[in-house]
């Protein structure tokens, strides 16, 4: 006598059209924006409409980093970044960086313009103005076309002002060695 067969096999779900996942639709806007510079509570279209900006514009290829948030890594194509924690990184050409009272940068960065408010340790490379606010702490080498610190702000390390494109501007050691007149015996 021979044994039935048995099913071993699982029941199977038929497979249906493969899609992404349903999202919710994005809001446009924050509730709500704290801070003295807005005088108040206001939506985030009140405060860019008063700064002049759209939405879309100040929200384009930025970056925040908020409070209790650590980031470690490079960061490229960005055209403003917000830090409000901890970053420890390298910023390659970016148009803004706004580093907050309880913001801390660790790294090197190069940048049109900066605002510090809150700590930076590396190297700083501002094509444009830079702004410590009496609250900023600054260590390490800075090179600025326009410089403005606040009374209050502590600032140490190395800082050379760049007005020109060339390294003739240098210190003579970091200025290149010309190689004609170097005789080999």
């Amino acid at each position: 006598m021979s044994d039935p067969a048995v099913d071993l096999s699982l029941p199977i779900k038929p497979v249906g059209p493969s899609r992404p996942p349903l999202m919710p639709p994005r809001l446009a806007t924050v509730p709500t924006v704290e801070g003295d510079e807005f005088g108040g509570e206001k939506s985030r279209a009140e405060a860019n409409v008063k700064l002049g900006t759209s939405s879309y514009q100040s929200e384009r290829r930025s970056m925040i980093v908020g409070g209790q948030v650590s980031l470690t890594g490079d960061i490229n194509f960005c055209d403003r970044l917000v830090v409000a924690g901890n970053v420890e990184a390298s910023l390659h050409e970016a148009r803004e960086l706004e580093i907050a009272k309880d913001g801390a940068f660790k790294g090197n960065a190069t940048v049109r313009t900066a605002e510090i408010r809150g700590r930076f340790e590396g190297d700083l490379v501002v094509r444009g103005r830079l702004v410590i606010r009496s609250t900023g702490r600054f260590s390490g080498s800075l090179t600025y076309n326009e410089l403005e610190i606040e009374p209050g702000a502590e600032v140490s390390g190395i800082l050379m002002l760049e007005k020109k494109n060339g390294t003739d501007w240098l210190p003579p050691a970091f200025a290149p060695i010309p190689q004609s007149g170097i005789s080999q015996d």
